[in-house]
């Protein structure tokens, strides 16, 4: 099955990563082995997670070259200030066994920091050489548009919550028009989308599950990444197998009908006004 990427202002993200939220210890440093050796090529971590330095030990384990492995990870808000956001990414690469990774976020938009500073200290980051790649995640529009605006170095991605049902029609429009790529956390909605009849159904008609029908319609929109997570090795494997078959331009809409406005992971406290 050939990997496709996702190409934004110089990145190539492949499209489908493994996350890795909530693991941690010995489960998360298998899971991210065994991911790599399925074929997993992009690796998605925070420091929120607490779990970069297994996942480093798992990819050290995985026998993969790891300039062949795409890394993401993120900053928690309360590091993103010029006086620590630098200091924090040099720890997350020295957790990692990294001397830099390969796409840099944000995690979450911290009310207290302004913009302008946050987003200073990523681009000092990137240009330290400590990322290849920044971008945001968890950013309203108004607060992308104003990321956007300041930073003086590309912001190539941002990750959302995004899956078959849930509406981010607006926040979708702004991230396009400004050329992002969209990485899409919690991509089959914790689970529900299996017993969709709808997504069921179409899967029946292709021979695959649910789940894998979902990924593929993320994917195939061109400008979408996955990142499902699972600590179950057969999990991660049909996470993968999506590559060696396509939904139909109906079927791509008719999946695209189940969109609703709620949200299932986050707290929205977290954000001002979602769009």
């Amino acid at each position: 099955m050939a990997m496709q990427a996702v190409k934004a202002h110089g990145a190539e993200i492949p499209a489908i990563g493994f996350g890795t939220w909530p693991m941690r210890g010995e489960t998360c440093a298998r899971m991210v082995s065994e991911a790599l050796k399925i074929g997993y090529r992009h690796i998605d971590t925070a420091q929120g997670y607490q779990n970069e330095a297994d996942v480093g030990a798992g990819i050290a384990a995985s026998g993969v070259a790891p300039g062949d492995i795409f890394v993401t990870t993120k900053v928690m808000p309360e590091r993103t200030s010029k006086a620590l956001l630098v200091g924090s990414v040099e720890e997350s690469l020295k957790k990692l066994r990294r001397d830099q990774v390969d796409l840099l976020l944000l995690h979450w938009p911290n009310p207290k920091i302004p913009v302008g500073e946050t987003i200073a200290a990523l681009c000092e980051a990137k240009r330290l050489g400590l990322a290849r790649h920044i971008g945001i995640s968890n950013y309203t529009i108004a607060l992308t548009e104003e990321a956007l605006r300041v930073a003086t170095e590309p912001l190539v991605a941002s990750q959302i919550e995004y899956h078959a049902l849930v509406d981010q029609t607006k926040i979708l429009a702004t991230l396009r028009r400004h050329g992002l790529a969209i990485i899409a956390y919690c991509p089959i909605a914790l689970g529900r989308v299996v017993g969709n009849p709808v997504i069921e159904a179409i899967a029946k008609a292709h021979g695959k599950t649910a789940v894998q029908v979902a990924l593929r319609w993320l994917i195939q929109q061109g400008d979408v990444v996955a990142i499902p997570k699972s600590s179950n090795p057969d999990r991660a494997r049909e996470n993968f197998g999506i590559f060696d078959f396509a939904l139909s331009e109906a079927e791509m809409v008719e999946i695209a009908t189940l969109k609703r406005p709620e949200h299932l992971v986050n707290d929205r406290s977290l954000v001002p006004a979602w769009d």
